[in-house]
Order: C-alpha cells, then structure tokens, then sequence
C-alpha cells in the first residue's frame, strides 16, 4: 500500500507523464506577415549523376514524400528517400518551430522553387528564415551535416544595413543575449530557442532564434552554435543579423518575427532545466510546478542520506577528483607543463573522454584559502565570452587547489610577438586579436552583473585557440592572489597603471592602460619593457612610441617584420593613437573598453579627444621607483 505522500506523488506522475507522451499539435500559428521566403542561402551541387531524368524523377519523389509528411503527420522535420536506378536520393525539410504547419509548407514549396535549376548534379540545399530544404546522393548528412563531402561548403551570414541608435548599449544587450542563445539551444531536448530581451533605457526589444538541424548529437550543435555566435557578432551594432549553416541557423533582429506567446525562458535552461517547448511547457507549468516541490522534496531526502557526489555541478563548473586530474597529467609530470606563472604550473591534461584541458595547480598556505578559492570559482564559472578563457572545473586536496581551464593549442600571445613563432601574425590577425581582447574586457567591465577588474592584463596572459581567436587568462585570480599571498607585487611592472602601481588605486581604467601596453605590443613586437640599442629605441615601449608621436612619426612603431601596404599603414596609426589614449593620465582621461570596442569597430581615432603625454614609470628589477 501507498501511503499518502507517496501516492500523491504517484499521482502527479501519472499526470506529468501523459502531458509528456501527448504529441504537441502545431495549432499555434505564427501570424506576423514579415516573415517572407526569401532565400539566405543556395547551392548546387556537382556531384555527377548517372542519369538525369532518373535523378529528377528520384528527387520529385522524395519532395513530394516530404510535403506529404508534413502536411499527414502534422511535422516540422520530415526526411525521405528514393534509390531507384543508382541515382540515389535523399533528403531533408526542417521548419523552425514557431511556424503552423501551413507556413511550413509554404516554405517548403518555396525551397523547391528554388531548387528545381540544380539538375547539372546531384546534391543542393536552400535556406530561407523559416525552414531549409537539403538532398544528396548520401545519407550521412541526416546525422552529421559536416561530411567530408560538404568541405566546400561556408557558412552564410547576413547582416543588416542599419545600425542601432544606441550602438553600446545594443551590442553589449545582444552580445550577452547570444551568448546565452549559443549555451542554451544544445541544450534543449530539440535543440531549438526563441527567445526575445529588453534593451535597457530604451523601448526596443531584441527577438532572437536558433535551431540546429533535427537528429544531429549535442555536440554538434554546440560547435555550430559556436561558430553563429562568432560571425553574428560581426553584424554588430547592425540591428539585425542572419547566420545559415548545414548544422543550424541563427537569427537575431529588433523586429519581431515570431509571436510573443512563442517565446522562451532561455535563462531555465542555462541553469540546467530542460526544455520541451514553449506550448508544452505553458499546458503543463502548473503540474511540473507540483513535481518539482515533491521532486525535491525526495531528492533532499536521499542527498541528507548520500555521499557527495565526486562530480557534483558548482555554478556550472564541475568539481573534478583530484586522482583523476593527477592522472590526466602524468602525476603533473614535467613534460606536461604549459606554462609557469605567478598562480602555479599549468599542465596539459586528457581526461578520460580523451578531452584536452589544461589544469593549473596553485600553491597557497593560507587559512581562508579554500573559502576564497570557492567564492572566486562561484563568481568566474557564471562568465562566458567568446573571448574568456572558460573554466570548466576546480578541485581541492588538502592546500592545493585546482582549476580546469579550456587547452588553448597555440599557447599565449607573447610566442608570436618575440617568441619562437615571432614574424607568423599578420595585420590582420593582430587587429582581430586587439579587438577580441577589447571586448572580453568590455564584457567584465560593463556587461557581466558584477563589474570585474582583471589587474594583470599582459600578452602571456592572452591565449590564442587554434584559429587565433584571442582569450583572456587568469580572470578573477590576480586578486584571490593578492588575498593569499599580500605580499605579491601587483601584475608586472611594463603593464600596470601608474595609480596602481605607485599608490595602489585600483579602477577598471587599470586594465583599460594595460591594454594599451599590450596593444603597443602587439603592433610593435616588443616588450613593454625592452631598451633598444639604436638611438631612437633607448626608452620603455611606451615612452619611446610617444616621442614618435609628437613628432608625428609614430609609424616607425611597426614590428619590422610586418609588410603593410599604404591603407594598413594608415589603419595601424589609428589604433597606435586609440592605444595611447589608453595609457593617458589620470585615469578620467582614459576610455572605458566599451567606447575603445565601437572605436575599433567604427574605425576611429581619437575624435575630439587630445592626447597628452602619459605618465612614465621608471622599472627596475624587482619592482617600480
């Protein structure tokens, strides 16, 4: 016999589950007219065909297999197949889900229009904002769009021609905005969001979509997603902005596109809560509401009567074991190190799921080391830019204390400027690295909930993945250091603020002037602290590029090993003029990052602003006089 909390929950079940296993209808139409079928992308293939009547007649049979699918089954994804006579075909229809299935079709329809003029080859897709329509003579595509056969195949990306009436503001909205589409559309059970975001101070709303291709794996998604956050943030501030892959779309405008009641939480989802739909999750929210009180009720229970679990979530990093992390390294084995800093070692690790991370070991002797460790691993793990180095876990045993980071193949900044690969970054390479840097600082200064200033801004703490998309490292742990360790002079001398160095004033405009350190470096390629032997090269970076500008020569600040044309030559001053401005004194006269990203972005120098000579610390070793 139940008793009668356990049969209540019994009941709540039952319930739950035949909401659950009801099949959703597509009732809810989408009613707005703006949404026209124009096509984003077209391509046909080559692939040679053995006959071409018999590959049309192949072909017609799959669309109308298609369409009949759609319009019987009430679906928004439909595949099929006809493999008569050797000219194999197969193919596939997704719709995005806030379409009825009659705009379904419609799409669909439209997607045949513009397909029926490959017949050179078999293989062509279209896409359009509600739906893409894809056939091959291979079948592989259905769960892995990214075949061998499709590495001719780009991404389209479309951006609009007006720009947002309040620039910053609007891109630091849909930046985070896409961030959190890019973290939640994998993880929900269709892999699909539409979502929509009030811009602050203003009347406008941000309508956002994403939808990866039916079938696919979670992971798949995710590097899709990846890449649409990516290239959508190139539109920006561009009020709108399109992104059509083989393995999803993405679409973002401050005209709305779906119907309100159509929307999304998304913010449910990035804490871990599974999403079904938005009409299942309305007929069913009362319910689910119940479950989860009784639901947790029963989970606190078992957990009062549990061991903690070795992989328990902390603000989504994963708290690692210990013995695990030691044999992802080799027992931290010497050939393992990454890097050696003022934190710890760095080591390269594979973990089990034959993932590469890299695992950095701080030593601290400190009492409240471990309740300050925690406090900085709650706050880092809840930021995610595209230009962060994430953190992906941590562990404790006994004084040393763990972080697993995101491995970084191409190691940090300062190898390419006067390292073993110096002379390998070209201008524009560089310019995208300045840029990326300017807007994860962007992001911590202004964007994130919490202002966070990173204080030890230099180029080895710049990581560069494998396309050279730059990543700011050690975020949050210059001061969990300076807690644990008071005696730690503040980041390196070459790189710190003169306030902050000297009387130990600590603002946001701290990390504004190390960029601009770090921006000299990057344009130059040599260190912030280097003395050269020729006449014109006998002061600190800094100084030496400022004397070059009043004498309006400041060109010759150029690493040498860069050939720019006259156009690039001209690009490079400006960004030298912004990088000074950086460095102004006092710190008031200095930008904040988010006006130094729309500077970059736009192509501006200094505007209105004067430039006046900066203040110069004197370095010796072992510190400032």
């Amino acid at each position: 016999m139940l008793d009668g909390p356990n049969f209540m929950l019994m009941a709540v079940l039952v319930v739950l589950l035949v909401l659950l296993l009801t099949k959703a209808g597509f009732s809810q139409s989408n009613d707005r007219d703006d949404n026209k079928n124009v096509p984003i992308a077209v391509f046909c293939g080559t692939n040679a065909v053995i006959s071409v009547p018999n590959f049309i007649k192949n072909r017609n049979s799959t669309y109308n297999d298609l369409r009949m699918q759609i319009l019987s089954q009430r679906v928004l994804y439909a595949r099929a197949q006809a493999l008569s006579a050797g000219d194999s075909v197969f193919a596939a229809a997704q719709c995005r889900n806030y379409l009825s299935v009659d705009q379904c079709v419609a799409c669909f329809d439209a997607g045949v229009s513009e397909l029926v003029n490959c017949t050179s080859g078999n293989g062509a897709s279209v896409s359009f904002d509600n739906c893409f329509l894809r056939y091959e003579d291979f079948a592989d595509f259905y769960n892995n769009p990214y075949v061998s056969e499709d590495a001719n195949i780009t991404p389209n990306v479309l951006c609009g021609d007006q720009s947002a009436s309040q620039p910053t503001v609007f891109n630091q909205v849909v930046d985070g905005f896409l961030s959190d589409l890019k973290d939640a559309t994998p993880k929900t059970s269709n892999f699909f969001v539409a979502s929509k975001r009030q811009i602050a101070g203003g009347n406008a709303t941000v309508y956002v979509t994403a939808q990866c291709i039916a079938n696919i794996n979670q992971a798949t998604c995710q590097t899709c997603m990846d890449r649409a956050y990516d290239k959508l943030n190139d539109c920006l501030p561009n009020r709108e902005g399109r992104f059509s892959d083989l393995g999803c779309f993405a679409r973002y405008s401050d005209t709305p596109f779906f119907n309100d009641n159509q929307t999304m939480d998304i913010t449910k989802v990035l804490k871990g809560h599974s999403s079904k739909s938005a009409i299942i999750g309305a007929a069913v929210g009362g319910v689910v509401l119940i479950f989860l009180i009784l639901l947790s009720w029963f989970l606190y229970r078992s957990w009062k009567k549990s061991k903690k679990t070795e992989q328990a979530k902390f603000e989504g990093a994963i708290h690692y074991n210990y013995k695990d992390l030691q044999l992802a390294t080799d027992n931290f084995s010497e050939e393992n190190i990454l890097g050696k800093g003022g934190f710890g070692e760095v080591f390269k690790a594979v973990l089990e799921d034959n993932n590469v991370v890299a695992v950095k070991k701080l030593l601290v002797q400190h009492a409240r080391a471990k309740e300050e460790f925690e406090n900085e691993v709650r706050l880092i793990s809840n930021v995610h830019h595209r230009n962060l180095l994430r953190l992906l876990g941590w562990s404790i045993e006994e004084s040393c204390l763990l972080l697993v980071l995101e491995y970084m193949p191409n190691g940090s900044l300062d190898r390419f400027l006067w390292g073993s690969k110096r002379g390998t970054l070209n201008w524009n390479q560089r310019y995208e690295i300045i840029f990326g840097i300017a807007r994860g600082l962007a992001h911590l200064h202004d964007e994130f909930h919490v202002k966070i200033v990173h204080r030890d801004i230099k180029s080895s703490n710049i990581l560069l993945s494998d396309d050279f998309k730059p990543k700011i490292a050690d975020l949050g742990w210059q001061g969990f250091n300076l807690r644990t360790k008071p005696m730690l002079a503040p980041s390196l001398p070459g790189y710190t603020a003169p306030e902050y160095a000297l009387h130990g004033v600590l603002s946001e405009k701290v990390d504004t002037y190390s960029f601009g350190i770090v921006v000299l470096e990057i344009i130059s390629g040599r260190r912030s602290t280097d003395v050269g032997s020729d006449a014109q090269s006998t002061y600190y970076l800094l100084e030496n590029t400022w004397k070059l500008y009043e004498k309006k020569i400041h060109i010759m600040v150029i690493d040498e090993t860069l050939n720019l044309n006259r156009h690039e030559q001209e690009h490079v001053t400006k960004i030298i003029e912004i990088a000074l401005l950086c460095t102004q004194s006092p710190a008031s006269n200095r930008p904040t990052m988010s006006e130094v990203v729309l500077m970059l972005q736009e192509g501006q120098s200094l505007g209105k602003r004067q430039l006046t000579r900066p203040t110069f610390v004197t370095i010796k070793i072992g510190g400032f006089i």
